[in-house]
């Protein structure tokens, strides 16, 4: 297997192309057609990190400031062919050190609530392992059917 590679993209259209790829690839967690569009528009302007397997995009994760104190994972996406083989865990660790060398003390990100649909538990699993807390669940950020959990680390 190819070694993977972690680098921080620069150019606004190769952040466009790596996140279309990907998100169009996770129908079950983007399937909103103008939702998927929004992240793609938005990772063009946030920090954006890609994991590949050779020339291969196999993920990334954007980090945007959402507070002076706090940045967020704001989108996050594993290829299916690449999930489970540590990739997500990799993208987090050096998203999480990217925000300590911008200064920031909190990551957080934003998933639906526990319990409600199991790829989105997966999810939620995913990022307690990581060593994120439950923080607080809004029920109508988005809507009803899919209240948003925030979960935040501490990185000082």
């Amino acid at each position: 297997m190819t070694e993977l590679r972690i680098e921080q993209i620069e150019d606004k259209q190769e952040k466009g192309r790596v996140a279309r790829r990907i998100l169009e690839a996770l129908p079950a967690w983007f399937a909103i057609p103008q939702a998927r569009e929004q992240y793609i528009l938005d990772s063009e302007n946030q920090l954006f990190l890609a994991a590949w397997r050779g020339e291969e995009a196999a993920g990334f994760l954007c980090l945007k400031e959402t507070g002076r104190d706090t940045a967020e994972i704001a989108v996050m996406g594993v290829a299916p062919q690449y999930r489970r083989q540590g990739i997500g865990r990799e993208l987090a660790l050096a998203a999480k050190k990217a925000a300590v060398q911008q200064g920031y003390s909190f990551l957080q990100v934003k998933t639906v609530q526990m319990g409600r649909y199991p790829n989105y538990d997966e999810t939620n699993l995913f990022y307690l392992s990581l060593g994120f807390q439950e923080f607080e669940v809004f029920p109508a950020l988005w809507d009803p059917q899919n209240p948003c959990q925030i979960y935040v680390m501490s990185l000082i």
